[in-house]
């Protein structure tokens, strides 16, 4: 029987389709691929087996961490309180016309309040006090002057414009009873508002640095600009002049006449001043050591004082325009020079 034998061109075919599954079979595929399987490897700490899986987690958990599989993360949230058990009030600067003031008052005070006034303290009004404080130590009655917000029951917070920049302020929350009685329940801290323009006091001296002293001094006395501070008192030693410079006095040569060899004419003066300022009624009439000052447009004011050594009693006084009130406020200042 005749047996049909393959052709050459077919063994060839085959041939290369046989290389070409083997070469494809052995190359990896694009991409990250599945780890291999470690092989057992026999220690003496463990079986094959435990090796195995011990490796095997490892290398697992690059890819995959099965210990927070399944599980989702919620927020945590928390809530403040709706008190914090204690009674006080407190302000805050918010500009140079507004405070803002914030409150607590337990319902243990307001019943010590009504064993004590009976229903009286609920039907009171409540309101908050705000005081002008500016220059003084207030004691609750010796404010510079005073208004009164209406609130309700359920404020807790309460923005307030004062009106007036660059003063001191003080709240008190309160309770005005039926019959008229001004009854305080807590007092704030006292707040200072900011200017809302420039300063006001133009008549401070300020130090001026020795380097720019000497640039300035340097120009103005001919001797030019750029010199360090040895080469400036060597120019002003040469030509015989005086220099004020940091507060101090100081010569480097005799200013009245020929100097003697061998004598020293260093010598040191430290002098002090005192500048007291404050504000009032515009219209107001105001002394200070009993001579009157005038007053700016807005009622400010600023003096200074020469200060020498011992104790300054500067006493300054106020009365209102109608001539009915009356403020003093003396500041005592003591010098002691060693």
């Amino acid at each position: 029987m005749a047996v049909n034998k393959p052709s050459k061109s077919k063994k060839n075919s085959d041939a290369v389709s046989g290389r070409k599954k083997r070469e494809s079979a052995g190359k990896k595929p694009a991409g990250r691929s599945k780890p291999e399987k470690l092989k057992p490897v026999a220690t003496a700490a463990g079986s094959s087996a435990d090796v195995y899986a011990t490796e095997q987690r490892v290398e697992e958990s690059k890819f995959f961490n099965p210990s927070v599989a399944g599980q989702v993360l919620e927020p945590e949230y928390y809530e403040l309180p709706a008190g914090y058990g204690d009674n006080r009030i407190v302000i805050q600067v918010r500009d140079p016309y507004w405070v803002h003031a914030y409150w607590e008052i337990t319902q243990d005070k307001m019943n010590h309040l009504r064993r004590d006034y009976g229903e009286a303290v609920d039907k009171a009004r409540r309101i908050l006090r705000v005081f002008d404080v500016t220059g003084i130590s207030f004691n609750g009655s010796n404010s510079n002057d005073f208004f009164d917000i209406d609130i309700n029951a359920f404020a807790s917070n309460w923005y307030i414009n004062v009106g007036k920049p660059g003063r001191a302020y003080c709240v008190e929350l309160s309770l005005i009873l039926p019959d008229g009685r001004y009854l305080p329940l807590v007092r704030s801290n006292t707040i200072n508002t900011p200017s809302d323009g420039p300063s006001w006091i133009t008549d401070e001296e300020w130090m001026v640095l020795e380097e720019d002293f000497n640039k300035l001094y340097g120009m103005s006395a001919g001797l030019g600009i750029g010199l360090s501070s040895a080469e400036l008192k060597e120019k002003i030693r040469q030509k015989g002049l005086s220099q004020v410079s940091s507060g101090a006095l100081f010569s480097v040569s005799s200013p009245g006449g020929k100097q003697e060899a061998g004598e020293r004419k260093f010598w040191l003066v430290v002098n002090a001043e005192l500048i007291v300022y404050g504000a009032t009624d515009p219209e107001a009439a105001v002394t200070v050591q009993g001579r009157p000052i005038k007053l700016r447009e807005d009622g400010t004011f600023s003096l200074r004082f020469s200060l020498p050594d011992g104790e300054q009693v500067i006493p300054v006084k106020a009365i209102s325009p109608d001539k009915v009130e009356e403020r003093t406020i003396t500041p005592v200042v003591t010098r002691k020079t060693v």
